[in-house]
């Protein structure tokens, strides 16, 4: 085999990497005395020749029959690792487009074909499976494959092997042509669904539902059953699954699309085993990040786990809540007597349930959570995320919890309570995120904030703080006019934040013409940013000399761009012939389920522009009715994100109609 290795020119082959020269080092680390740098040399290969997908490079079909000779070699010890790297491979060769496979990968994978299917009758049943998941894999005709995997499946009698089997009988009978065997194969799937085994009569459904979408609702019963059976932990022994409770839930819920809880709700039924209570959560949290109709069926059985023994099962019962926010403001007092409950996850944090109950109640806007919050503040390792983090959107759920600041910024209302505690981390903050998050909240909450002035005007005089004080102050208006003498003062300062204090200067109650000159020099030099365009539109009218630059930008090519453009343009001239037709352009796509962030700002500037901005309302007008939610992100922020836009939506419509 090495002989052979050595004939290949490697270095003229490439990997994600660059040049190939080094997977002959790679593959003779894999077949060394030492297990350890084998399994290294193996994940080597796995990364350099797959990585993260989206191309079958040039070294992969060069590589492939070494690979499985390889994998073939009882005393390799990394046998697992390099199959696994043959079924990624084979896999994203029939998911990527075709100029992004070599020209060499399907001849390859003809010839080696034969050597994976010789790997079914190995002793070893782990490389039986991952043997069956390679042909699972693959896109080789079934009557090329079919054989093999019924010999196996006869004469099998590992457990786990065998759900492999049957998930591979499933996929190679869907390769055309089947062969002989491709009704046998059909027949003795279906007979499957009728097997002794919960997790075989799981397996035949997954096996089956790519050629019968309508099995798995027909079959919801088997479904529950199997995945909330004692037996489910077969799975993580898989080679094509390797997963619990969680996973295989996730894994199956799969096969029910749509809004439907029912699968959901029957994985809360109570049950023994806390992974399974933690797993009918973890689901219904994914359900809800997608759907909004799933809640009302969903709500009693999340607060009926608020007095689970688990410490896990009670923080994600009490942070769905807060995710649902005011549609779940009824259950207030069964959170609220969450409060004292010290309960922790086994997280890094160690988030308390107490946490995620203080964190629901500020999603209702209940006063009960400010003593906590504010003690929570006193103690900075607390559960709480240490800064703002995104979560891809995606269909299962982040049970996270926000940042302080996140959650503080929710209850403008309460303002008056939570100002002593925010000045008091105005005065103590060492990081200058922290100190500039606590500012952007004083600066949402407006003229709210007013007693924090004074705070802000010490910050204000200092050159390492004042930029953050200056947003403050310019969000809570001319109650800090006191303000206006420093900041006209470091308008006047020649650098990169010249525009930011001449901005803030107005808006404590100065005049206009620092700004205007301020923003001008930008104009001159780089044109607008969006900060400009925001700071434009707040000074209205007396923008207007920038209305041609601002007519113009609301036809660029970049969305953010022509919003904020948009925007102005309105503010400055009340033109809504341009700035309505690029507003309407951003969020076109919401009427169609699609979301993305630029939308919020603009249906808001649509609902200020009031009842011109009727046909943007008409187009939204069933946005509020969508039973999708309408996200970019994942986590908390993605209900966030959803309610934000159908309330700047319904106000919106309230204001056209």
């Amino acid at each position: 085999m090495w002989a052979e290795v050595d004939l290949i020119d490697w270095a003229a082959l490439r990997h994600n990497y660059g040049s190939a020269e080094d997977v002959p080092g790679l593959l003779r680390r894999c077949a060394g005395p030492d297990p350890e740098d084998a399994e290294r040399a193996a994940d080597d290969l796995l990364n350099h020749l797959f990585h993260q997908g989206g191309w079958i490079c040039s070294a992969a079909p060069a590589a492939l029959p070494f690979l499985l000779r390889l994998a073939a070699k009882p005393d390799v010890p990394s046998r697992l690792t390099l199959l696994e790297l043959v079924s990624r491979l084979a896999s994203e060769s029939v998911q990527v487009a075709e100029k992004w496979v070599d020209p060499g990968w399907p001849s390859a994978w003809e010839r080696t074909l034969p050597e994976v299917l010789v790997l079914l009758d190995v002793p070893e049943p782990e490389i039986r499976r991952a043997a069956a998941d390679v042909i699972g894999s693959c896109r080789s005709p079934g009557e090329l494959t079919l054989p093999a995997l019924l010999r196996r499946w006869q004469a099998e009698d590992d457990p786990a092997t065998r759900l492999d089997l049957v998930l591979a009988l499933g996929h190679a009978v869907l390769q055309e042509p089947a062969g002989e065997h491709g009704p046998g194969v059909r027949t003795l799937l279906r007979g499957l669904l009728d097997a002794p085994e919960a997790q075989i009569r799981l397996a035949a459904v997954h096996a089956i539902a790519p050629a019968d979408p309508a099995l798995p609702v027909q079959q919801l019963g088997l479904l529950l059953d199997a995945v909330r059976d004692p037996s489910v932990e077969l799975w993580q022994h898989t080679s094509a699954v390797e997963t619990g409770v969680r996973g295989v839930h996730h894994w199956t819920a799969a096969l029910l699309t749509g809004p439907s809880p029912s699968f959901t709700l029957g994985l809360l039924d109570d049950h023994p085993d806390v992974e399974q209570r933690i797993g009918g959560l973890a689901r219904a949290g994914g359900l809800l990040a997608q759907w909004r109709s799933p809640a009302s069926a969903l709500l009693p059985r999340l607060v009926a786990r608020l007095d689970d023994p688990a410490a896990e099962v009670r923080f994600r019962a009490v942070e769905l809540l807060a995710c649902l926010g005011p549609a779940a403001a009824a259950h207030a007092d069964e959170v609220a007597a969450l409060i004292g409950d010290t309960g922790a996850r086994t997280t890094r944090k160690g988030e308390t349930v107490a946490e995620a109950a203080l964190w629901a109640l500020a999603r209702m806007n209940d006063p009960r959570c400010v003593p906590g919050l504010i003690d929570a503040a006193a103690h900075p390792r607390s559960g709480f995320a240490s800064n703002s983090a995104h979560y891809p959107s995606a269909d299962w759920h982040y049970a996270v919890l926000p940042a302080l600041h996140e959650v503080v910024g929710h209850l403008p209302d309460h303002a008056g309570l939570l100002l002593p505690m925010i000045c008091g981390r105005l005065d103590t903050a060492t990081d200058g995120h922290v100190l500039s998050s606590y500012c952007q909240v004083l600066a949402d909450w407006g003229p709210a904030a007013d007693a924090a002035v004074p705070q802000l005007l010490g910050l204000l005089e200092d050159d390492r703080t004042w930029t953050a004080a200056a947003e403050a102050l310019a969000g809570i208006g001319r109650a800090g006019n006191g303000a206006a003498e420093l900041l006209l003062a470091r308008s006047s300062v020649p650098g990169e934040h010249t525009e930011l204090a001449a901005w803030a200067y107005w808006k404590v109650g100065g005049e206009p013409g620092p700004a205007l000159e301020a923003l001008g020099r930008t104009v001159a030099g780089r044109g607008f940013p969006r900060p400009a365009l925001q700071m434009l539109a707040d000074l209205g009218t007396h923008a207007a000399q920038h209305a041609d630059r601002l007519r113009t930008m609301t036809s660029d090519t970049e969305p953010w761009t022509r919003v904020e453009a948009a925007h102005a343009l309105w503010a400055a001239t009340g033109d809504t012939e341009s700035s309505i037709p690029a507003l309407m352009t951003a969020v076109r796509g919401a009427a169609d389920g699609t979301w993305l962030p630029v939308m919020l700002p603009a249906a808001r500037y649509l609902a200020r522009i009031g009842h011109a901005a009727r046909p943007a309302a008409e187009l939204l007008r069933g946005v509020p009715n969508l039973d999708q939610r309408l996200r970019s992100s994942g986590g908390w922020l993605g209900f966030v994100q959803d309610e934000a836009f159908s309330t700047a939506v319904r106000e919106l419509l309230a204001a056209c109609d």
